[in-house]
């Protein structure tokens, strides 16, 4: 879920005979599997680039929900065949999690040996208790591991496991309740459930992704919070965060180009938007400048064996000397 936020999505109901009254998926249906896709490219664009972060946090691929955050908490149990309230809303291919056998839809049972529901009781407000677990797993990972038990949808069979996690550059990614908007807080990436950009194939939405990372990464929000906001320095922001765009992408295994794409793709449509010409640069603007980084990132990468593109060396921002002179 989004942090742990209230959801209002309903249930679909249900003809006389029992039968589902539809056989589209229903809305929560509809909401985990943009939740799962904005969490699986999260992860991917975190991991892969962690090795240039000033700093990176443990994670483990695993996104909790709690289905007592919800409208209809027994509803959301028996849709996604829960047999308690939190479970795993998403698990990124490759991690840790994955790694131990953790599938979407298992229930979440106890975290080193603590029952969950005995533990972290239900609260108030109810975005409280997911957020507290959350947490708690992250600082067990900090320290090296968390047992975790988990059950399948509708099994019997628990399971108890070592979870550990990976280095990934420190933000979370959260899809945002009938919101249409991308945003970065500082902490965050923040997608709107109705953000146009998750009808776009994977490399090109994990490039809005990464604009959005890539201010986290720059520390634009803090900066902001620090100094105030400044129209000539929220379009340095915005500059900068689409020129580190590709060097992202590149080494999350992305085509660098899908930059390229995404921008044809949402500047046109949505220039009248967050495309305003006093805080951003004219959408054909911005594909200059994404193109004019390529040619780097090819450089920067035939420097290591890996192939990775180290962009704490080799980028240069603008917004930071911009900011230093205020």
């Amino acid at each position: 879920m989004a942090g742990g936020a209230a959801l209002a999505h309903s249930i679909p109901a249900r003809a006389e005979d029992g039968s589902e009254a539809t056989t589209k998926p229903v809305p929560l249906e509809v909401f985990q599997k943009s939740e799962d896709r904005l969490f699986r490219v999260g992860y991917r664009l975190a991991t892969a680039n962690a090795p240039f972060c000033d700093r990176a946090i443990m994670v483990s691929g695993l996104l909790l929900h709690d289905a007592d955050s919800y409208g209809d908490p027994a509803a959301v149990r028996t849709l996604f065949g829960l047999t308690g309230d939190i479970a795993a809303q998403a698990v990124a291919p490759g991690s840790p999690a994955t790694a131990i056998g953790i599938v979407q839809n298992d229930t979440i049972l106890a975290i080193e040996g603590k029952s969950v529901s005995v533990a972290w009781p239900k609260s108030e407000p109810r975005w409280e208790r997911v957020s507290a677990l959350r947490d708690s797993i992250d600082a067990a990972l900090s320290r090296g591991g968390v047992d975790i038990s988990w059950q399948s949808p509708g099994g019997a069979l628990v399971r108890t496991e070592r979870l550990e996690g990976v280095p990934a550059c420190p933000t979370r990614f959260e899809l945002v309740d009938s919101k249409k908007s991308a945003a970065a807080d500082g902490n965050r990436v923040l997608i709107g459930e109705n953000f146009p950009g998750l009808g776009y194939d994977e490399a090109a939405f994990a490039a809005a992704v990464a604009h959005e990372m890539a201010h986290n990464i720059l520390r634009h929000p803090q900066t902001f919070r620090e100094i105030g906001w400044k129209r000539k320095l929220v379009r340095l922001s915005e500059r900068d965060a689409d020129r580190l765009m590709p060097w992202l992408l590149h080494n999350a295994g992305y085509d660098p180009r899908a930059a390229i794409r995404f921008m044809r793709t949402w500047g046109p449509r949505h220039g009248g938007w967050i495309f305003r010409k006093r805080t951003h640069d004219g959408w054909d603007e911005r594909v200059e400048f994404i193109e004019a980084e390529l040619a780097t990132i090819e450089r920067a990468a035939q420097d290591r064996d890996d192939g990775l593109a180290d962009w704490s060396r080799y980028f240069s921002p603008e917004f930071d000397t911009a900011a230093a002179d205020r």
